[in-house]
C-alpha cells in the first residue's frame, strides 16, 4: 500500500513543479494581459462586420482590406 502513496506523491509533486516552472516561464515572456484582445494584433474579437477598424490608420485598414480581396 505504501508504494501507491509514494507513486501518488511523486506524481502530484511532478505536476506541481511542472506547473510552477511553466507559470514562471510564462510570466517572463513579456506578453501583457489583454494583448490578444487588442485590435492591431488581429486576434480574437478583432474582426467585426464593420468597415471602420479602431486602433489603426485608414491607410493600414485599406492595405488589410486589399489583402483579403486577393
Amino acid at each position: 500500500m505504501s508504494n501507491i502513496y509514494l507513486r501518488t506523491a511523486i506524481t502530484v509533486g511532478a505536476f506541481v513543479v511542472a506547473f510552477m516552472l511553466g507559470y514562471s516561464m510564462s510570466a517572463r515572456t513579456g506578453t501583457e494581459p489583454g494583448y490578444f484582445g487588442a485590435v492591431e494584433t488581429g486576434a480574437y474579437g478583432a474582426a467585426e462586420a464593420s468597415d471602420k477598424v479602431e486602433g489603426i490608420s485608414a491607410e493600414d485598414a485599406d492595405y488589410y482590406k486589399s489583402l483579403s480581396t486577393e
